[in-house]
Parts: structure tokens; sequence; C-alpha cells
């Protein structure tokens, strides 16, 4: 059973800094073969995919984030990272990790695994 465990959330003023990580186990093929993603929801809101690496390490980002968020991954460690700065209140959310696969026309991630507990980002003066 494929374990992922998310850290690194905590409580950051506006323009602040924080590096999530997520600590992948047990899956079928190596972590390198898989796509990552991190997912955020905040209150009341739909879950949201913020950034993906695939296996070839290409990345994508959802529009809020770009040029802030930086998604890489260490395939030695089975870990994959969301370095996250200039932080704004509306990053505020769970944030959480899933492992998966492209859809044939690359256009879409699908996610694989079952939701952990995530960890939570604040962004708050």
């Amino acid at each position: 059973q494929v374990q992922l465990l998310e850290s690194g959330g905590g409580l950051v003023q506006p323009g602040g800094s924080l590096r999530l990580s997520c600590a992948a186990s047990g899956m079928a093929l190596p972590f390198g073969a898989y796509a990552m993603g991190w997912y955020r929801q905040a209150p009341g809101k739909q879950r949201e995919l913020v950034a993906t690496i695939r296996s070839g390490e290409s990345t994508d980002y959802v529009d809020s984030v770009k040029g802030r968020f930086t998604i890489s991954r260490d395939s030695a460690k089975n870990t994959v990272y969301l370095q996250m700065d200039s932080l704004k209140p509306e990053d505020t959310a769970v944030y959480y990790c899933n492992y998966g696969m492209f859809t044939r026309d690359g256009i879409s991630f699908r996610p694989f695994g079952s939701w952990g507990q995530g960890t939570q980002v604040t962004v708050s003066s």
C-alpha cells in the first residue's frame, strides 16, 4: 500500500517562504516512474491541483503560483518538494501530495493514491 507523508507546513507572514516535503513509500514501480502532484484545499473550496512534475522532470503550475512556487523531486529519497516563496494569504490551505500519471494527451494529471492528512499552510500577519 502506497503511503504519502506530507510535512513542512506552518504559519508564515505574507512574503515569507516554506518548503513542503512529501515522502512516498510502497509504490509498485520506482518513484521516478510516476508523475507527482501537489494539491491544496482551502476552507470551503474544492481541492486544487497546484503543481506537477513528470517522470521526465518537466513541471507545470497553476497560474496563481507561477513564478512563486517550485516543485522538485529526489528519486533517491522517494520525496517530492514544493518550495513556496512570496507567500500570500490566499495560499492558506491544507496541502496534499499524490502520485499518478498524465493522460495520453499529456494534459491531465490522474492521481492514483488515497489522500493523506496533508500539511497546513497558514499565511497571515
